[in-house]
């Protein structure tokens, strides 16, 4: 089986409208509509994912669900990491068969999602509860056209993980909250 990489960055808007705004006018078409997404980031009990800097997510939204395993991020100026995902049938009831396998939810995020594809980028507009960001997906090139087409360079490149932007956001507003969900951020 050929590895799929995965190459991304994350760019910080103002607002849902602004970030949408400058996708339109960049040309990008949209492909799927606003809807939340719940993720669940499993690990068993020893730890061994994040131990290897690897990922097991279920992503849960409405008509379909997905399994995904990402691998260690490789050293690049944009998070690059291999990926294999598949579509599954129904998320929460995988989610209940990985944790009687001894895989247990330790974060939990949200987001309200929408995409839209230009060239070979897919342009993710995260509404989540630490604030907008555009995750655009690609090739190198394409990723570093578009970002500058919605105004950013470079410098502007977020790498982090949500999990990582949720623990800086919870650690500056001081707040008890464990996971980046509506009700808790």
């Amino acid at each position: 089986m050929p590895v799929m990489l995965e190459r991304e960055i994350k760019l910080r808007f103002a607002s849902p409208a602004e970030a949408r705004d400058a996708i339109v006018k960049a040309g990008a078409t949209p492909i799927r509509g606003r809807r939340l997404q719940e993720d669940c980031l499993l690990d068993d009990t020893g730890e061994r994912l994040r131990q290897r800097r690897c990922v097991l997510r279920i992503r849960i939204e409405q008509g379909k669900s997905l399994l995904t395993f990402k691998g260690p991020v490789q050293r690049s100026a944009m998070k690059l990491r291999e990926e294999i995902e598949t579509v599954v049938g129904d998320g929460n009831t995988l989610l209940h068969l990985m944790q009687e396998l001894g895989f247990d939810v330790w974060f939990r995020y949200q987001k309200y999602r929408e995409e839209f594809a230009y060239g070979d980028v897919i342009m993710a507009l995260d509404e989540t509860p630490i604030g907008t960001f555009v995750e655009i997906e690609g090739g190198e090139e394409g990723i570093i056209e578009m970002s500058e087409a919605l105004g950013h360079g470079p410098a502007d490149f977020i790498v982090d993980s949500y999990r990582t932007l949720f623990c800086q956001y919870r650690d500056e507003h001081r707040l008890a909250a464990t996971d980046m969900v509506f009700d808790e951020a």
